[in-house]
């Protein structure tokens, strides 16, 4: 069955007002370690989450069983979650039918790649590592999501996406790069492994160098993962509700440099487009920072009835087992300046640090948007205008408005970094960014050097 049959199949066997959201995917991923296939994984699932109401009561369930004695057990399971629930006199219901956006983001020739095809792309990453040993996956997928409800709501989506992704790494150094999108032949492995084995070569030796505030130049894959942890209090409604947002009192004032511009929009064909959410609310784009100047967040429908100030979805609910977290933005996409390159970039630092990617981030404090990490894979220090030599990974404590408010240049392209970790549900989603070079960027200790 596909996703609009297996939701209306649930809806069949529940009494009462009820939302189902269904969820199919086909997926293979094709894993490689010390230059060698090892690991390939082949997932065929559904799921179904089962929503249903009980006057202000509302109970769900989630399966994966969608025969009938499955939906019938699922349906019986969010009906008990609703009998003892406590009343929820927020609960806007359920939504009613709308149409959503005609969206791309589904490719026939990516949803018909099998494991022997997955496994020969990644064995063209591997050939291209050379004699630095590579480590990754290429990764492709077919998933299909509808949401239907007792409203007469019924929407439904296919998406694909394709990843291809390398660390490059010996015991002297490491390199990284990635490429995704909802186009399998828009991704060349080869030249992601040549692009991780490269800066491999480049990082080993590395240096240390003392805390301090440095310039810095960031890759679109660092600052991809610097904005998507800022995202989750700054760029949600739930978060500027309960003040966790750094917007929370800072609407419609400067805050960024005004070379800042953010939006999530997907509708937008360079991401991986969505038609609607995880209610069936039709996706919007929504401007977040517009020149500087913050502008706005997400919604959802709890949180636009919650406001109380005639907010409205902007179709942004997350699924069932996100849904503490409050719509999350899930196609954040910043405007690109007029810089030709990361060279560029440098020159403008003058002397500083350039940035491959980041690892381990933590959010230390919401409300001012303070984030802590480490880099890895590529730290070098800019000296002079030019990338110089390699350095150890470093710590850093970065607010994420310190960082924005004064930038030297944004590159005139942009690249796609993918956001989902695979391991749950299929649900593609990413960052639009290009590379950035900033004033600030504060580094607060030392650790390994690149490799393994």
């Amino acid at each position: 069955m596909n996703a609009i049959e297996v939701a209306n199949a649930a809806l069949e066997v529940v009494n009462g007002e009820a939302e189902a959201v269904a969820h199919v995917e086909h997926s293979g991923l094709a894993r490689f370690a010390g230059s060698e296939v090892h690991q390939p994984t082949l997932i065929e699932n559904a799921m179904v989450t089962l929503r249903v109401v009980q006057d202000t009561r509302v109970g769900v369930a989630t399966t994966n069983k969608i025969d009938a004695d499955g939906l019938a057990e699922v349906a019986e399971r969010a009906h008990a979650a609703a009998r003892s629930a406590p009343p929820d006199d927020g609960f806007p219901g359920l939504a009613p039918p709308m149409d959503p956006p005609k969206v791309e983001g589904f490719d026939e020739d990516t949803a018909r790649l099998g494991p022997e095809e997955q496994a020969k792309l990644a064995d063209a990453a591997i050939d291209a590592g050379g004699d630095v040993p590579v480590y990754g996956f290429f990764t492709s997928a077919m998933s299909d999501l509808a949401v239907a409800s007792t409203t007469g709501l019924s929407v439904q989506q296919r998406m694909t996406d394709a990843t291809a992704l390398v660390v490059a790494a010996d015991e002297n150094g490491s390199g990284y790069a990635e490429q995704t999108a909802w186009r399998a032949g828009g991704i060349d492995p080869a030249l992601v492994a040549e692009e991780a084995a490269e800066k491999a070569r480049r990082t080993r030796g590395g240096g240390k160098i003392e805390p301090g505030v440095y310039r810095a130049v960031l890759e679109p894959y660092a600052f991809a993962d610097l904005l998507d942890y800022f995202s989750h209090d700054s760029f949600g409604a739930l978060g500027l509700l309960e003040e966790r947002s750094y917007f929370a009192g800072r609407l419609d004032e400067k805050v960024f440099d005004e070379k800042i511009s953010i939006n999530d929009d997907a509708l937008d064909p360079r991401g991986l487009p969505k038609s609607f959410d995880f209610e069936g609310t039709p996706k919007q784009r929504v401007e977040l920072v517009e020149h500087g100047v913050a502008r706005g967040v997400v919604w959802d429908r709890t949180t636009a009835a919650q406001s109380k100030n005639g907010a409205q979805s902007t179709g942004h609910a997350p699924p069932a087992e996100l849904r503490d977290w409050g719509p999350l933005p899930s196609a954040l996409s910043v405007s690109p300046g007029d810089v030709e390159s990361v060279e560029e970039l440098a020159q403008l630092v003058g002397d500083g640090l350039y940035i491959t990617r980041l690892h381990y981030l933590g959010v230390v404090h919401p409300r001012e948007g303070v984030i802590t990490g480490m880099t890895r894979d590529g730290t070098f220090r800019i000296r002079d205008g030019k990338i110089a030599e390699p350095l150890v990974n470093l710590r850093f404590t970065v607010a994420v408005p310190d960082f924005l408010r004064d930038v030297l240049g944004l590159t005139s392209g942009a690249a796609l970094v993918n956001s989902q970790n695979f391991y749950g549900e299929r649900y593609p989603y990413g960052v639009l960014t290009p590379a950035i070079a900033a004033e600030r960027f504060a580094v607060t200790g030392v650790g390994s050097k690149p490799g393994i």
